[in-house]
């Protein structure tokens, strides 16, 4: 709880207040309509109501209380606004005080009628009369019952009279003809003893049939005739109705007169009538279901006024509730106006709470913070001046940043003033540690420095004269190795202008991947016209030197036929190297595009190796395959010759350093070596293949990767540029470095960096 100089609440609090009071009303309408469910349920669905009472009943008194709860915690509220002389507290106050004699009034009124009206109700459902109808009911059907089966005992009787003169073998023929008069299911002959004679009908496919009992043969006996229902005992079965019939049980005369003459008992089954024995049932289960009803009213009653009282509370406290909630909100307009004065006349001018409303209140409130904002704008406007210039050097100092391109500063004695991170990226050296020192201080720049102070002073000497106002010169950068491997080559292109206060521009940026791609592109197209146009006349020379062979043997001296076959073995096998020098031109212009599937790179890599054995290698080859590596996306057919180029070029650049130290009784130098390894924080797999040799100069190390570009007598020179096509196609990154320790070149290193399969599909 603040005091009397509380900050009213932002509109995001207002939304909320909206939202909880909405929140509210919904839990209140939902609590209403399950009541009114019950209700509808307990009319329709004793049974259910009364399984699911004790647990319902609980859960609205939980309700109510918690209610109750947030009822008191408002109260209490109120009541410390009052006491603290909050603005508009007795508003809220007397508008609470309203909205709950609204709500309890009218609901105490129709508390009282629905109680009356429920309790008659249920007394009225309870007649005497009802009752009384309902039992004559189950009388007569009894009655009706009974007749029905003693009617049929008495047309047993009289067919019995059939049996007297029949013996007991013949008694089957008679049953029959009983049983088609009677229209009975079954009918049965037995002895004194109660055993089975004869039998007609269903029985007569029973082993042993069902017997009467002791006491039904002694009422016959005594009777006789003598009956009694069946089936009717379980009426909640659907098959009741079906199963409902009559066993009459007479004892047969006997012409015969005699001590010693037992007599016989007839026994008929015969079914009820369905609609009599469907309307005996209905009545009864009326009757027992009133009986029910009638016993638990009170508790019925009980629960139906329970349900209305607890509707009740409910309504009473939501309006309570909900008159607090109302009452806030027609009192915060005023409460925002007081608190905007009071910031205003302290000083704060910032934008001040609006109300929504089109009311006069919500007008005033926007009236006033139009007030303020227009304050606010006047001296916010000086600030926003001051703001713009120290805006504007950061968003220079930004851009500066954020440069590919490196920027240098640099006084007229060359002395370093500011740079960005483009230049220190480009450069490779720690650029911001040399500021304030000369250019030509940080390692391996000091041709470069030279080369830039003389275009400065060229420039500023012939800028009058021809009216430039920039220079523009590219320069290829070869960095000194400071650790173990060497920087390859960079080439720049600078652009220099004149700054005020005799400071000098320097911008640069490194095109070594685009002078590298364009002399790629212009050796490609070269290689397709060389291609075509040397192919073409060598087939036409091959075939006509074997031809004049051919034309000559055997008709020649054999010295002159020596000179012939040499001549001619001369010119094919030159011929043959010419193509296949033309194919190799050919295979470079043309490289198919890659094919890139899932490719395990160490099983490539054990696969190619085979080729390298030590009876097929001059120089051994040496492999550390990592086996975390995963598959790479590639083509197997292109991966396969990248190996083998960068292999076969390992082991000429390491053939003659060994056989060098093996003619002068030397250390022999290390086999090639290749690798693969997987790099966790890079997520690359990386291919290494190291040589012993003498590494590359640093004018071909530049430009290694360029066509026809070699230290080999032999070579070609596209071995390396199809290597680099070939990563290109990969999305991979080669790199190629001299080796050096100590300051001593021990070889080169070329490493292809590949992304994971899935990376890369991605």
């Amino acid at each position: 709880m603040t005091d009397d100089h509380s900050v009213p609440r932002t509109p995001q609090q207002t939304r909320a207040s909206r939202w909880a009071l909405g929140v509210g009303v919904a839990i209140m309408c939902a609590i209403g309509l399950v009541l009114l469910f019950l209700l509808t349920v307990a009319t329709n669905n004793r049974a259910l109501y009364e399984r699911n009472y004790g647990w319902l009943f609980g859960l609205n008194v939980l309700i109510a209380l918690l209610l109750l709860a947030v009822l008191v915690w408002v109260v209490v509220r109120l009541a410390m606004r009052l006491r603290r002389g909050r603005f508009g507290s007795r508003l809220l106050v007397k508008l609470a005080g309203i909205f709950a004699v609204v709500g309890l009034l009218p609901g105490l009124l129709i508390y009282v009628v629905s109680y009356q009206f429920v309790s008659r109700s249920i007394e009225s459902w309870f007649d005497v009369k009802v009752e009384g109808a309902l039992a004559a009911g189950v009388s007569l059907a009894r009655v009706t019952l009974d007749t029905i089966a003693s009617d049929m005992a008495t047309q047993t009787r009289t067919a019995s009279s059939q049996l007297a003169q029949v013996p007991d073998a013949g008694a089957g023929v008679v049953l029959e003809r009983i049983r088609d008069q009677l229209g009975a299911s079954d009918v049965v002959l037995f002895s004194t003893s109660g055993q089975p004679v004869a039998s007609a009908g269903q029985s007569r496919f029973d082993l042993s049939p069902e017997r009467p009992s002791a006491q039904l043969l002694r009422n016959a006996r005594q009777q006789r005739a003598t009956f009694q229902i069946e089936g009717l005992d379980d009426i909640a079965d659907p098959a009741a109705v079906q199963n409902a019939r009559v066993k009459t049980l007479v004892a047969v005369g006997n012409a015969s007169v005699g001590l010693l003459v037992e007599p016989r008992y007839l026994q008929a089954t015969l079914r009820l009538p369905q609609v009599l024995v469907s309307n005996a049932i209905a009545v009864q289960e009326a009757n027992r279901e009133y009986q029910e009803r009638a016993l638990a009213r009170e508790g019925l009653r009980r629960m139906y006024i329970g349900t209305l009282t607890l509707s009740l509370f409910l309504a009473v406290f939501g309006a309570v509730l909900l008159a607090v909630l109302l009452g806030r909100q027609l009192a915060r307009p005023l409460l925002v106006l007081a608190e905007g004065v009071r910031e205003v006349a302290s000083g704060n001018l910032s934008p001040k709470a609006v109300l929504q409303g089109n009311d006069e209140l919500g007008g005033l409130t926007r009236s006033f913070a139009v007030m303020t904002q227009q304050l606010a704008d006047a001296r916010n406007a000086v600030e926003h001046s001051m703001d713009e210039v120290d805006a504007a050097r950061a968003h220079l100092q930004t851009i500066l940043d954020n440069l590919t391109a490196g920027v240098i500063v640099l006084d007229a004695e060359g002395r370093i003033r500011s740079t960005n991170p483009g230049a220190t990226r480009i450069l490779r050296a720690p650029m911001a540690a040399f500021e304030s020192r000369p250019l030509a201080d940080v390692p391996g720049l000091a041709e470069f420095a030279s080369a830039i102070q003389g275009h400065f002073e060229a420039f500023l000497g012939d800028r009058e004269q021809h009216g430039l106002d920039h220079w523009q010169h590219s320069f290829d950068l070869y960095g000194s190795p400071a650790s173990g491997v060497a920087a390859s080559g960079t080439s720049l292109v600078a652009r220099g202008a004149e700054l005020p206060n005799a400071l000098r521009l320097l911008v640069f940026d490194d095109i070594t991947e685009i002078v590298s791609a364009q002399r790629a592109q212009a050796w490609g197209e070269v290689a397709r016209r060389l291609a075509h146009e040397i192919k073409n006349p060598l087939t036409p020379i091959q075939l006509s030197a074997e031809r004049l062979e051919m034309k000559l043997s055997g008709k020649l001296q054999d010295p002159e036929q020596a000179v012939l076959t040499k001549s001619v073995r001369t010119i094919v096998d030159q011929v043959d190297a010419m193509k296949r020098l033309v194919n190799e031109f050919r295979d470079y212009a043309r490289l198919p595009a890659a094919e890139l599937h899932a490719l395990d790179l160490n099983a490539l890599v054990t696969d190619v190796l085979q080729l390298y054995g030590a009876e097929n290698a001059t120089v051994p080859v040496e492999a550390e395959l990592d086996p975390r590596c995963p598959p790479i996306a590639g083509d197997a057919q292109q991966l396969r010759q990248v190996i083998h180029n960068l292999l076969q070029n390992a082991q000429d650049a390491s053939e003659t350093p060994r056989e060098q130290a093996e003619a002068g009784g030397g250390t022999v130098s290390a086999p090639v070596r290749i690798t693969t390894r997987w790099s966790q924080s890079s997520r690359r797999v990386r291919l290494t293949v190291t040589d012993s040799g003498t590494g590359f100069p640093n004018h071909i190390l530049q430009r290694a990767f360029e066509p026809y570009v070699t230290t080999k007598p032999r070579g070609t020179g596209l071995g390396l540029a199809v290597v680099k096509k070939i990563a290109d196609e990969h999305g991979a990154r080669v790199d190629l470095v001299n080796r050096v320790e100590e300051g001593v070149v021990l070889g080169a290193q070329v490493s292809l960096s590949f992304a994971p399969g899935h990376v890369v599909a991605h």
